[in-house]
């Protein structure tokens, strides 16, 4: 169904079967090729099906391909599945495919826009048609990371997306998924009913989903989507605040789900001038934090804590770094030692949504003499000024970055090599330009593993960031909901979901 509805019925008009989900923040689109928006790519990954997907634990399997193989460093093949139809009854072919990846990658392919999608398909140069089954994917230079960014591009139909224009595309869906559109009743909710033509998917159980509609309703303030769920309103929210961890758990009929998140959050250390720009300070800066408390106390224990840049999921994870421990009297030592014995003035810049992580880490860097003040700010604002190539007037910016694909390239090669669009902290380290460029190239999985643990060790030695925490992603949800896990990536896959 590709029109939308005028209207939602009232809740109480919903069927006893239908899934109902609890959601932050609305979609921005229904266009597969026009967004850079988690949450609107979890809703779109309930009626969109990719190439490939991943199994829940960072592990890529093939989803509309029925098999993929690498035939050299530059060219991947795909054999596709038979009988896979589109939610219009049209069939799924080949040039689908070329289709979907030419208007990904292509100059002005969305009706004279680029797709903001580009950069995360890397030096995919071109798409080829073998025969009605088969696609290759040909690189302009080895990128072994391409599979693992497969599971967030989604396929679309030429023939609909011919029909409707991007503008029609923003708004209606002609997807291969489990669910497809019923309704879009925009800052309120989005219904899917399930499609009975589903192929089945790439993990048993196979077949259609066993709910007949989806709706995720949207309910961006904290203490009202709590409240939905315990009162029986919806049956699953994400982003569950730690506070109402207690709360949720005490309730007869609800519980707490969690699954390490994919979000790297560090404070991004100014690199470029004093008092930062001095190793020893960074250093004492990282001693001065108290990782466990911070996490135990505000975080309500979900989430791990980290001494350098990658999820202990991440490929490549080297879980052999020196641990920056908590350790006052080292921080102070470091702090005389490159030349300032008593203690630095500096500003954490931080947004409103994590002042009090803000407030905590300001009050352990001052025991330490790093004397700090936090200022509050609006997240585009913080972005655009620590963005700049000087890093302006900034001393310290809480931040963060997340990898939904657990690749090292999503993250090291933005934040880390010198110049790289969220270089925030203005770091750079020839040695690790150069080892993150061997491993963008490198096809043997054991020594680009190597290559990332080394840029890990380069990385903790120097202490560009303040190394943090990687939060779980914590979900409520209600006992009568069956069939349904959380992923590592962020996604909430309800093809296998049932209201009991």
């Amino acid at each position: 169904m590709l029109t939308m509805a005028a209207a939602i019925a009232p809740p109480a008009a919903w069927g006893a079967h239908d899934i109902r989900v609890g959601y932050t923040l609305d979609a921005l689109t229904m266009d597969p090729g026009n967004y850079r928006k988690r949450e609107t790519e979890v809703i779109l990954d309930n009626m969109y099906d990719g190439l490939l997907t991943s199994d829940g634990h960072a592990h890529v399997i093939p989803q509309l391909a029925a098999s993929w193989k690498q035939i050299d460093a530059t060219t991947y093949e795909f054999k596709l599945r038979h009988n896979v139809r589109f939610h219009s009854g049209a069939p799924m072919t080949a040039e689908d495919v070329k289709f979907t990846f030419d208007r990904l990658t292509r100059v002005g392919a969305l009706d004279g826009q680029t797709s903001p999608r580009a950069g995360l398909l890397g030096p995919l140069k071109e798409v080829q048609v073998v025969d009605k089954d088969t696609v290759r994917f040909i690189l302009a230079r080895p990128w072994p990371s391409l599979p693992a960014m497969l599971p967030f591009q989604s396929v679309v139909s030429e023939k609909f997306a011919d029909a409707v224009h991007t503008s029609g595309m923003a708004t209606k869906e002609d997807g291969t998924g489990p669910f497809r559109l019923v309704a879009w009743n925009r800052d309120d909710s989005i219904i899917m009913e399930r499609f009975d033509g589903y192929y089945g998917g790439a993990t048993p159980p196979f077949g259609p989903a066993k709910s007949t509609r989806a709706i995720f309703q949207i309910i961006p303030e904290s203490a009202s989507r709590v409240a939905a769920l315990l009162a029986g309103s919806v049956d699953l929210i994400n982003d569950l605040p730690a506070h109402s961890i207690k709360e949720v758990q005490a309730n007869k009929d609800t519980k707490v789900v969690t699954v390490n998140g994919t979000r790297t959050f560090f404070v991004a250390l100014n690199n470029t001038k004093p008092p930062f720009n001095d190793p020893r300070v960074r250093k004492a800066a990282n001693y001065a934090i108290d990782r466990k408390l911070v996490i135990d106390r505000i975080l309500e224990g979900k989430a791990v804590a980290l001494n350098g840049p990658l999820s202990p999921d991440a490929f490549g994870f080297n879980a052999a770094l020196p641990a920056y421990d908590y350790d006052r009297e080292k921080a102070k030592q470091l702090l005389a030692e490159a030349g300032y014995p008593n203690g630095v003035d500096a500003t954490l810049d931080v947004e409103g949504a994590f002042e009090d992580e803000g407030e905590v880490i300001a009050s352990l860097l001052t025991k330490v003499g790093i004397r700090t003040k936090v200022a509050v700010g609006e997240g585009s604002v913080l972005k655009a000024k620590w963005s700049s190539k000087d890093k302006g007037g900034g001393d310290m910016w809480f931040t963060s970055w997340g990898d939904a694909g657990l690749d090292p390239e999503g993250i090291l090669d933005p934040t880390l090599t010198t110049g790289g669009r969220g270089n925030a902290a203005g770091y750079s380290n020839p040695k690790v330009d150069a080892l993150l460029h061997a491993a963008s190239k490198e096809v043997d999985p054991a020594k680009r593993a190597e290559l990332y643990r080394k840029v890990q060790v380069l990385v903790n030695a120097d202490a560009p960031w303040i190394f943090l925490w990687l939060p779980q992603d914590i979900y409520g949800v209600n006992a009568r909901l069956k069939g349904w896990t959380p992923n590592a990536d962020g996604r909430i896959d309800l093809r296998n979901a049932y209201v009991d």
